[in-house]
Formats: C-alpha cells, sequence, structure tokens
C-alpha cells in the first residue's frame, strides 16, 4: 500500500545529498496523505545510497502509529507530526543539517531579508524559535522541538521554513518536493546573508520585499506562466 506516496517521499529523500543538503545519515523528508491520513518519512539511520522505498514508514496522523513498515522511523519524525498537525496545509516537511542554513541555528539569529532573491521565497525574516528548556529536552525532545518550532512560524505560509535554535533548518510546503525546493533555497539565501551581514548589509525595503513576493506568491501574481 502507499506505493505513491512512498515513491514521493524516497525521491525527495535522495534530492537532499544530491542538493548538498545532507551528509552520512543526517537529515530526512517525508510527505503526508491527508485524505488517507498518513505520512511517510526516512527510516532512521538509513543511509541514503541504500534507502529504497520499500524501507520507508508509514505513520498515521492521528497518533504517530506506524501501520506500514518493519525499520524504526527517523528519530524526529515526532517533530514532523507536530507541525503537520500545527499547519492543516502542509503536506511535506524536510529537515537537514545544511551548512549555512545551520550556522544561524547555532547563533540562535533568524536569516534577514536582505534582498530579492530572499524575497522571492520567504516573505520576510526566516525564524529562529527559541531554545528548549532542559525539561523539554529530557522529556518530549523532539515533539518539543516541533512544538517550539511552529509557535516561532505563525506566517509559516509565506515563510515555509524556520531554524531551531542550536540544531538546524526545517522546511515544509504542499509535498515533499515543495519543501526540498524550499530547503535548497533556504541554505543558498542563508549563505548570501552571511555574507552580506559581514560587509555591513541591511534588510530590504518592505516595497521591495512587497513587490518580489507578490508577484510570485501573490493574488495578482504574474511570474511564470501561470
Amino acid at each position: 500500500m502507499y506505493e505513491a506516496l512512498k515513491q514521493a517521499v524516497f525521491k525527495a529523500n535522495l534530492a537532499l545529498p544530491k542538493a548538498n543538503l545532507c551528509l552520512a545519515t543526517w537529515g530526512n523528508a517525508s510527505q503526508a496523505d491527508r485524505g488517507a491520513g498518513v505520512f511517510a518519512i526516512k527510516p532512521s539511520g538509513v543511509d541514503y545510497q541504500a534507502l529504497t522505498p520499500a524501507d520507508l514508514v508509514v505513520l498515521r496522523l492521528a497518533d504517530g502509529a506506524v501501520v506500514e513498515g518493519t525499520l524504526r522511523p527517523s528519530s524526529d519524525t515526532a517533530t514532523h507530526l507536530e507541525l503537520y498537525r500545527a499547519f492543516p496545509e502542509v503536506c511535506g516537511v524536510v529537515h537537514t543539517h545544511s551548512r549555512w542554513a545551520t550556522i544561524f541555528a547555532q547563533a540562535g539569529r533568524s536569516i534577514p531579508a536582505l534582498g530579492t532573491t530572499h524575497a522571492d521565497t520567504f516573505y520576510g525574516p526566516v525564524p529562529c524559535a527559541r531554545a528548549l528548556t532542559q525539561e523539554e529536552i529530557e522529556s518530549g525532545y523532539e515533539r518539543n522541538t516541533g512544538l517550539v518550532l511552529a509557535a516561532a512560524c505563525p506566517a509559516h505560509a509565506a515563510i515555509p521554513a524556520g531554524l531551531v535554535k542550536g540544531h538546524g533548518p526545517f522546511t515544509w510546503g504542499k509535498s515533499a518536493a515543495a519543501a526540498v525546493q524550499h530547503a535548497i533555497i533556504l541554505e543558498e539565501v542563508a549563505m548570501m546573508a552571511y555574507h552580506t551581514l559581514a560587509l555591513g548589509g541591511a534588510p530590504v525595503d518592505q516595497y521591495l520585499l512587497d513587490k518580489h513576493y507578490l508577484r510570485k506568491h501573490g493574488p495578482g501574481a504574474y511570474y511564470g506562466q501561470g
């Protein structure tokens, strides 16, 4: 069962190391089938080169119970589940430890909107969630990661990404493939932001941010072929 779902998640996971977003077994991608009430995710610790669609684990959105698969799901599964619960229109989630975005996460800093490259995808700064407390880490760490991240990202539809302090980035979208694309863009704008800030750059004017975001994503969008 769920072969189409698993194939989509398999392709999304393989795209992460190809885009230089993941080393070793770091990172994971998942996708939800809202109609079926399930989501599929990469198994924990399985090398990308050895991964097959049959390895993917399918779980219920309602309670996170495994409904298909023999391997242990990603250790970040509870974080993905909380994001799906918080953002009902989201159907794909990606987590990486990509270099530049993780630098901002480790510094506990949001990624500011410094130019139009950022504005084309993210309608404002990419937020960094607060640090988890010791109690949150020792009791339900992965679930609490999802809760604090969701709380830090109220504009999740317009800014489909967030950072977890001391940890790394998460992105999301209408599919796992869309979440991967957002992770690729996030890494590029994080790299640009790091160097722009080093040169003394400042956030882009709001009217330019508005123009570039809304011409692609607003009600009167005219970018692309429609």
